[in-house]
């Protein structure tokens, strides 16, 4: 086609009265793959029950996380902490980064109370 197929006019008016944009209505469905993969994880992990370990005592629980700190092997620890719903929060897996008498230190600025752990395992 070439431009002398088209009447100006009409497309003018097809514009201004037939044509309705639905603006970001025709956006809402489009999510990106990244985003719909981590939509899915998140509903996972919300849905995914954390059985509760024993209770390690203080004891056991310095001793695995000194010999995991000096191997430099990662831990699996599970707090005591729960949720609203009284369910265990995720196991948390990490190097330990060092500690000190009241606290473990998991990254460069995260601090995990000692009496707030509740099983330790390597």
């Amino acid at each position: 086609m070439n431009n002398q197929d088209f009447d100006l006019g009409t497309v003018k008016h097809f514009f201004e009265h037939d044509y309705h944009d639905r603006g970001m209505m025709k956006w809402q469905g489009f999510y990106l793959s990244d985003h719909t993969a981590a939509l899915n994880q998140r509903n996972q992990q919300l849905n995914e029950i954390y059985v509760p370990r024993p209770q390690q005592s203080l004891a056991v629980i310095t001793e695995v996380l000194a010999d995991a700190y000096q191997r430099q092997q990662p831990v699996t620890i599970q707090l005591k902490t729960v949720d609203q719903n009284n369910r265990h929060w995720p196991d948390i897996t990490t190097l330990i980064h060092g500690y000190n008498a009241n606290d473990i230190v998991v990254d460069a600025d995260r601090f995990i109370p000692l009496p707030e752990v509740r099983n330790v395992s390597t």
